[in-house]
Formats: C-alpha cells, sequence, structure tokens
C-alpha cells in the first residue's frame, strides 16, 4: 500500500504520519467488533438477560457519541497529538479493565470508556491527516482511516476466532483467564503501540499557526507535506484562522436552523452513512446467514469473509477517490447502494417463518439476497465508507474544522446506536420493512449528495468556505 501511494507522488514522510495517525482509527474498528466473539461467553459468566446483554454491547456507542463530542474542543485547547494520547491511554484502560471486569456493571463502565477513545479518534485522524496532507493526494490519505477501521474490525474478528480456538471456546480457561477475557486484553497492545506512535508525529500545522507558533509550522510544512512555498502557505493558514481567540463550538452557530450550513451537511453526511444499515451487516448478520441456509456454524467465517471484502474495496477507493472525486464516487454507491438493499426487501418479501421462528427464503431469493447483502457491501466499503471520513477531515473551514467535525462524528455515533438497537424491533416488523428503510435512505442520500456536497477534490483546505 505504501508503495502504491509512493506512486502518486506522495512524500514518504506524510505517508508515515498518516499511517500512525490512522492508527486511531484502527483500534476504533478492533474496540467496537472485539466484543462479538465475547458476547455469549460474558453473557453467561455474568448471567446476563436480553435486555442487559444488548446494553453490555451498546454501551460503548454512548460513550462514542460523547467522546466524539468533547475531542473537538480538547483538540483545539491542548492539540492534535494530546488528544490522539489521551484516546490511546482510554484504549488501553478499557482494554485491561473490560478483560478483568468482576461484574456487568464495571463491565459496561469500562467499554463506554473505550467508547470515549473511540469517539475521539473518529474525530481527531481524519482532521490531523487532511491538515498534514498535500491537496492533490488529501483523498487517498484520509482514506486510509477507513481502511485502518475495516482493518481493526478483521484482526478483532480473527484475533476472537483464535482465542476461542485454541481455548476451545470463548468460555473455556486459557492462561489462567477465560479466553473472552483474553479477547478484550489484547487490544491493549496496539494501543500502546498508537501512544508511543503518536507521542512521535509532529503538531498540524494548522493549530500551531493558530497559536502563533509560526517557526513550528514552517518545519512541519516542509519536512513533512514538501510545502514548497511555506511563507505564502503560512500566510495562506493565518487569513482563514482567528488567532485572537480560542476556537469554540460556539463559532459553529449559523443563522439557519441554529448551525452553519456546512455544519449540517457534514452531520447530515454522518447520519446517511449509518441511516443505510451497514452496521446491520456486521453487527446482526446472522440472521440474514440462517435465513439463505448457512449453519450458525459458519456465521463467524462469512463475517470474516466480508470484513476483508470491506478492506479490499476500501483499497478500491484509496486508489480512486483523487482521480475520480468525492461527489461522483458518492452518487455511484448511493445508486448502487439503493439497487442492492432494494432488491434484499424484496427478497425478504418471499420469505417464510419455519417451526423454530426462523425467516427462510426459496430459491431464488436466497441467492438474490446473499448476492445483494454482499453487493451492498462492496458499493458502501468503496464509496459512502471511506469519503464521509474523508469530506469531514477536509470540508470545513480552518477556523472550525476540529468543532465541527466533532459534532458531525458524534451525530454518526447516535445515528449508529439508532441503527443498531432499532433493527430487532424492525425484524419482528418483517426484514422486508427493516431493509426497505435502509433503501429509502440510500435513496435520499443520492439526492443530498447532489443537491448539497461540493466537491473538494483538489482544493487546498485554506479555500473551503462555510
Amino acid at each position: 500500500m505504501a508503495e502504491a501511494l509512493k506512486s502518486g507522488g506522495i512524500r514518504g514522510r506524510v505517508i508515515g504520519v498518516s499511517i500512525a495517525a490512522a492508527l486511531g482509527g484502527f483500534l476504533f474498528g478492533f474496540d467496537t467488533a472485539v466484543i462479538n466473539g465475547a458476547v455469549d461467553a460474558l453473557s453467561s459468566a455474568f448471567d446476563l438477560g436480553v435486555t442487559l446483554k444488548g446494553f453490555a454491547v451498546s454501551s460503548a456507542l454512548i460513550g462514542c457519541a460523547i467522546g466524539a463530542w468533547f475531542a473537538g474542543p480538547v483538540a483545539n485547547r491542548y492539540g492534535r497529538i494530546p488528544t490522539m494520547v489521551v484516546a490511546a491511554v482510554l484504549f488501553f484502560a478499557s482494554a485491561v479493565g473490560s478483560g478483568l471486569a468482576f461484574g456487568v456493571i464495571d463491565l459496561i463502565i469500562w467499554r463506554i470508556i473505550g467508547g470515549f477513545g473511540v469517539g475521539a479518534a473518529s474525530v481527531i485522524a481524519p482532521a490531523y491527516i487532511a491538515e498534514v496532507s498535500p491537496a492533490r493526494v488529501r483523498g487517498r490519505l484520509g482514506s486510509l482511516q477507513q481502511l485502518a477501521i475495516v482493518s481493526g474490525i478483521f484482526v478483532a474478528l480473527l484475533s476472537d476466532a483464535l482465542l476461542a480456538g485454541v481455548a476451545g471456546g470463548a468460555a473455556e480457561p486459557l492462561w489462567g483467564l477465560d479466553a473472552w477475557r483474553w479477547m478484550f486484553i489484547v487490544e491493549a497492545v496496539p494501543a500502546v503501540v498508537y501512544g508511543v506512535m503518536a507521542l512521535r508525529l509532529p503538531e498540524s500545522p494548522r493549530y500551531l499557526v493558530a497559536r502563533g507558533e509560526v517557526e513550528r509550522a514552517t518545519d512541519v510544512l516542509t519536512m513533512v507535506t514538501g510545502e514548497h512555498d511555506v511563507e505564502a502557505k503560512i500566510v495562506e493558514i493565518t487569513g482563514t484562522i482567528n488567532t485572537e481567540r480560542k476556537e469554540s463550538l460556539r463559532d459553529l452557530r449559523g443563522h439557519r436552523l441554529g448551525l452553519k450550513p456546512i455544519v449540517w451537511v457534514g452531520i447530515l453526511l454522518s447520519v446517511f452513512q449509518q441511516f443505510v444499515g451497514i452496521n446491520v451487516i456486521f453487527y446482526y448478520s446472522t440472521t440474514l446467514w440462517k435465513s439463505v441456509g448457512f449453519d450458525e456454524s459458519d456465521a463467524l467465517t462469512i463475517t470474516v469473509i466480508t470484513s476483508v471484502t470491506n478492506i479490499a474495496v476500501t483499497i478500491v477507493a484509496i486508489l480512486l477517490v483523487d482521480r475520480v472525486g468525492r461527489r461522483l464516487m458518492l452518487l455511484v454507491g448511493s445508486i448502487g447502494m439503493t439497487v442492492t438493499l432494494g432488491l434484499m426487501a424484496v427478497a425478504f418479501s418471499f420469505g417464510t417463518v419455519d417451526a423454530a421462528g426462523e425467516v427462510v427464503l426459496p430459491e431464488p431469493w436466497s441467492t438474490i439476497a446473499l448476492i445483494c447483502a454482499n453487493g451492498f457491501v462492496v458499493f458502501f466499503g468503496a464509496t459512502w465508507g471511506p469519503l464521509v471520513w474523508v469530506l469531514l477531515g477536509e470540508m470545513f473551514p480552518n477556523s472550525i474544522r476540529a468543532g465541527a467535525l466533532a459534532v458531525a462524528a458524534a451525530a454518526q455515533w447516535v445515528a449508529n446506536f439508532f441503527i443498531s438497537t432499532t433493527f430487532p424491533a424492525f425484524a419482528n416488523i418483517g426484514l422486508t420493512f427493516a431493509y426497505g428503510f435502509y433503501a429509502f435512505f440510500a435513496l435520499l442520500s443520492f439526492f443530498f449528495v447532489y443537491f448539497k456536497v461540493a466537491e473538494t477534490k483538489g482544493k487546498e483546505l485554506e479555500s473551503m468556505t462555510e
């Protein structure tokens, strides 16, 4: 991947810096997915009912929304790098605390703490990468965030499977603890790596200029981004930042609906990314796979394969984003998601319920549903998955970037929580209704992008307007 990026004319230093920052995305993906392999075992260990089990899984999303909301102000006050280090500490504490939890209450507390780290990483990584990247390749480097996220999901699922395999089951003892506890604890390793690497990163030149540290900003622009006319760039950055006072969330206020229009665009991009139902495929995929004829024992293998597909199409997005542009790829993605989700809704209208209460699809609809589910992952993973993070990192003006990104990311986590927790209720109404709901929002996303989202390909951050 690094060689592919270098072939596009990117300095090796900025690639390394962007990859290090994107490690927060890896932990983001790992932390949200790792509980999948542990949930049944910990549910038995703590004798959890259905409601408490569900909250133990989704509680991290509450922390994610809170962490995202506060990450912007913290990054503006103390810097991008200290915020990354704090996120790494939160990841580490959550990993160890969750693995050694005495009961469900402290497990939930540790999961929420981990959510704080995920929320902070979801804000600071795309903002930082955008601020250190040359405009001509910012899309490719910004897409590393999504590649890191899906890689983290894959590694979490794979490590869960390996630990359970070695122990003979997630509830079985392994090295003095139950295997499910090691599933959480293993996250401490990438958390330490992330924290150490963050301490070695240069601070964002935009943040440094805002703090009047022009000499340090000049060094970063010269050594990392390879800026040719540094003095002109410093003047340009200064013109888009109010150095007389510190940025705050109050700067996001506008005349319409309480917020600036560009902030609403960011919020709605985040909401649409979740309302197409991507996390249903990853969080509740067993229902789908069983309905098309797979045994429950095959669900983990299929989910891992889906994760690998997600990684592959994210790499495709990295190769295309700075050539094709953001808007066109999002529009194509919206069309593809609308068609695949719509066909899934139609397929499930032919489903019947067996004696065990499970939905079963007849041929050819079972095959159509399976193909469309994977097609949906391909369209999402190549477009809306990575490109929303790219846009959130670059679309806001310098004067409000971190705060606006924090609000948009918090909205994304709230939307994630809503979609994840409502799917069982939607499924009770009928899977046709559930997938029809997601298809409707995929269609709406097309018109939203067409009329409201501006192209940012090749534009300098200093040219972004409100």
